[in-house]
């Protein structure tokens, strides 16, 4: 039989679905350190540094060209189908509805908007950093290459950097970055780098980017996650306009003024007592009462009666006939003829 004071690792868990009481004091709010501001600065630096290999046509390109001829896909074909959907985890719209679900759960569950609110300021600022990197250089895909060997850039196209890499890299990292424990955070760190590696070299695979998109991808998708803390402040800005709006919204439209409850006095658990009246105002609630109760008309009762037995009363029966009268009907005292 389990004591009360031992608690399980089920009992964790179930302590971990409740809901808690109110919003926790102590959020772990990411900052912009010095050694996250350092790592930005080194993957902005390799970011420009791709960006100028393939513009220039150096060896990086001359490496695309030989991973598109050496065809990954023909040359191992029976992972084709897993990986046709494995790469479904770098695509915005089901990774986005996954990871907002589960955000919306902890939300829910702290009485928070951030978490929401941050992975809302993720997408909006990948969708433009990496959309607007896309549409600008218009390098065009290992399906549509034109001259070989050439870097196909600024020809229409909307592959460099990868969207799939950044999109995995940004929207699995939003786990580990609002991870409550420093454990939570390594290993969601572990389980999102894994992921948007496995992501862009599908993409490899499949043909449907270079590799220095899915390196360019990477960077990207880094770049944004590591750049969320200086949105932290507009963050809660926007979470305490959107919590102040609900209340007038709920005073305006919603519930009207709640009753006072009654003050518990003392006494069994649970039972309500009236509150005793304070002494300077007990005469007057005394005289009002009696005030009140002179006014009332006096009250008629009738005589007592002797009361008598079951057995003494007397049966009351009708005076008559309970028949109707029928005038065809002969009575019964009257002689009548002798039958034949």
């Amino acid at each position: 039989m389990r004591t009360e004071g031992t608690v399980t690792r089920l009992d964790r868990v179930f302590a971990r679905l409740d809901r808690e009481p109110h919003r926790p004091a102590h959020i772990d709010v990411p900052r912009m350190s010095r050694h996250r501001l350092v790592l930005f600065s080194a993957i902005l630096a390799f970011y420009l540094a791709i960006v100028w290999a393939v513009v220039t046509t150096s060896w990086l390109v001359r490496l695309d060209w030989q991973v598109m001829f050496f065809r990954p896909y023909q040359q191992w074909p029976q992972i084709h189908a897993f990986l046709d959907y494995y790469v479904v985890l770098g695509q915005r719209g089901p990774t986005a509805v996954m990871i907002a679900s589960w955000l919306g759960w902890r939300a829910w569950r702290q009485h928070t908007l951030r978490p929401l609110l941050v992975l809302a300021t993720s997408l909006l600022l990948l969708n433009v950093t990496v959309g607007a990197a896309k549409y600008g250089m218009g390098r065009l895909g290992p399906h549509y290459a034109t001259v070989i060997g050439s870097n196909e850039m600024w020809r229409g196209g909307d592959i460099f950097p990868s969207g799939h890499t950044a999109n995995a890299v940004m929207t699995w990292g939003i786990l580990a970055y609002l991870a409550s424990t420093p454990r939570a955070r390594r290993w969601l760190s572990a389980l999102s780098a894994v992921t948007a590696l496995g992501v862009g070299l599908t993409t490899v695979y499949l043909g449907t980017h270079w590799l220095s998109d899915v390196l360019l991808g990477w960077a990207a998708g880094l770049l944004n996650l590591l750049a969320l803390p200086w949105f932290e402040p507009l963050i809660a800005r926007t979470e305490n306009w959107l919590f102040a709006l609900r209340d007038r919204l709920r005073d305006r439209y919603g519930r009207g003024v709640p009753m006072p409850a009654p003050e518990l006095t003392g006494g069994a658990p649970g039972l309500l007592k009236p509150r005793a009246p304070a002494p300077e105002e007990a005469p007057a609630t005394r005289e009002a009462v009696g005030a009140s109760r002179s006014l009332r008309p006096p009250a008629f009762h009738h005589a007592a009666a002797p009361h008598t037995t079951r057995g003494e009363r007397a049966p009351v029966t009708p005076a008559g006939s309970r028949r109707p009268p029928h005038s065809d009907r002969v009575p019964h005292s009257t002689t009548t003829a002798a039958r034949p």
